[in-house]
């Protein structure tokens, strides 16, 4: 009889995680309407024009600058 509570028990237990991921929720409440709706709208010319007013760079960026050194060792002969 322990043997079979104890399997009874286990069978119980593994099937949990399963039985939990079966609840989900169905959209569509008015609650997640209104979460869909306050989202800010973007607007293209106004990301351009920022896109715009970024200053280009007057030397361009070398993320291995660091790491390696500007000009590679000149060989002599």
């Amino acid at each position: 009889m322990k043997t079979i509570t104890i399997a009874a028990f286990i069978l119980a237990l593994l099937a949990m995680p399963a039985h939990a991921q079966g609840r989900r929720q169905q959209g569509g409440g008015e609650e997640t309407r209104a979460k869909q709706d306050t989202k800010p709208k973007v607007d293209e010319k106004a990301y351009k024009a920022a896109l715009e007013r970024i200053p280009e760079p007057k030397e361009k960026y070398d993320p291995w600058g660091v790491a390696r050194p500007a000009e590679p060792a000149k060989k002599t002969k």
